[in-house]
């Protein structure tokens, strides 16, 4: 930062601080600087080659990219594809950046790469001039350090909870501009009631899961559905130690099953990276604050940390397994869908957790365009096709027909469980492959 004393200005005057050539970082998430976006976007035309990193926005619009499609003045890069960023990429208006999250801050301590400019989204200030991080902690910490202009953005319907021993928490004072202003509401993630194929994963899933267990869970149908059989179910003491808290969680608490009582660390506290839900979460999180420790990448998604939690229960998606294990969680040939995010490091911190056990939950097949059916278990991956997570790291996989333990077992073990889980139509090709390939 470049040390002047902070100040209160306009959107319009803080982005004067972006020159041509500059990095700008946007953030993660459902928090997203929406009145900086505006500004900057007006500046189409007077700068060039300003180019901003974010990821996984879920709000319907990044100004920046949508009045400059010829990409004249900015280009956007993205940590992680969102739904709204998928739409932006069939356009050419995307550029995706690899990255397994727990690195993510190194990439900016060590100058791998660089930030000029961050446009930070904070809650309101208290007495102090402290703020909260809303609904993104991030790697916002590492990225004031390292950026040449910080400005924050006061979002008047961020919760403003500031963590433990402030581990959310930013001064006024260690911004170069700050802006405010009225803001749309904060942007939601809903959930579509499950349908038979999650429902079936999820029961399978919830049998292997014990009391006292600390989840992480991805967001998606799969995820959701096991937390709400859990808040049916007769577990106790359940935790939360996750990359993003989402409305599972409330739901696991209002059923009185998640009170992180038997958690090693963070204690009687929900422990996450991100926000994302509905407002009723948002809600939950500004109304009880004692509840829970907003940390950063470098705390949350430590995989040493996480080992340290006994019976770390892992949940996530993919797009793809083949018989060896090895996964596909984002992408469709060359076609970038998502990104791994925390996945690799939750995986890891599960396979080390004492009595830990990370997930991969998949439907075993889909229907095409053209409505034939596909498996998404395969002989091996495409190629073109991304391999997320390698066969070492995968330990449990769930389809609607099982769940298999791939630990410990050959690569013929492994391809004859991987064709026990497969949909009925595929099974017996995929039983023949694997005699063929793994004698």
């Amino acid at each position: 930062m470049n040390g002047k004393q902070t100040r209160f200005v306009t959107p319009e005057t803080a982005v004067q601080a972006v020159r041509s050539g500059d990095w700008v970082d946007y953030g993660f998430g459902a928090g997203f600087p929406e009145l900086l976006d505006r500004a900057l976007a007006a500046r189409k035309g007077q700068v060039r080659d300003v180019k901003i990193r974010g990821g996984l926005v879920i709000r319907p619009r990044i100004e920046v990219v949508e009045s400059d499609p010829e990409q004249e003045s900015f280009s956007y890069y993205s940590w992680h594809i969102g739904d709204y960023e998928r739409k932006l990429q069939t356009r050419g208006l995307v550029r995706f950046l690899p990255v397994m999250l727990r690195s993510l801050p190194t990439l900016y301590r060590e100058r791998y790469i660089r930030c000029d400019v961050a446009f930070v989204p904070v809650s309101r200030p208290d007495a102090d001039g402290c703020c909260g991080l809303g609904i993104s902690n991030y790697a916002w910490r590492t990225i004031l350090e390292s950026a040449r202009t910080v400005i924050f953005e006061i979002n008047e319907r961020y919760p403003r909870l500031q963590g433990v021993d402030g581990s959310h928490r930013v001064r006024l004072s260690e911004a170069d501009y700050v802006v405010e202003g009225e803001h749309e509401p904060l942007p939601e993630r809903t959930y579509r009631e499950p349908g038979e194929t999650d429902a079936a994963i999820a029961r399978r899933v919830v049998e292997l899961i014990p009391d006292e267990a600390v989840l992480s869970l991805g967001v998606g149908g799969v995820p959701y559905t096991v937390a709400q059989m859990l808040a049916r179910s007769d577990r106790r003491d359940l935790g939360c130690h996750t990359g993003t808290i989402s409305d599972p969680f409330l739901e696991l608490y209002q059923a009185g099953k998640l009170t992180n009582a038997r958690k090693e660390l963070d204690a009687g506290r929900s422990a996450w990276n991100l926000a994302m839900g509905s407002q009723r979460l948002y809600d939950w999180l500004d109304a009880e604050p004692e509840r829970f420790h907003p940390g950063d990448l470098d705390y949350i998604h430590s995989v040493e940390r996480i080992s340290r939690l006994s019976n770390v229960i892992s949940i996530n998606g993919g797009v793809q397994l083949d018989l060896m294990g090895q996964e596909n969680a984002e992408s469709a040939g060359a076609r970038q869908l998502s990104g791994i995010g925390g996945q690799m490091d939750f995986l890891e911190g599960a396979y080390r957790s004492r009595g830990g056990k990370g997930f991969i939950c998949i439907h075993s097949s889909r229907l095409d365009k053209e409505g034939r059916r596909r498996s998404n278990i395969v002989a091996a991956i495409p190629s073109g096709s991304t391999v997320s997570a390698p066969r070492t790291m995968i330990q449990y996989v769930a389809t609607e027909y099982g769940v298999v333990c791939l630990s410990g077992k050959t690569l013929r073990e492994r391809a004859e469980a991987m064709a026990s889980i497969a949909h009925p139509d595929f099974r017996e090709e995929l039983a023949r492959s694997a005699a063929e390939n793994f004698r």
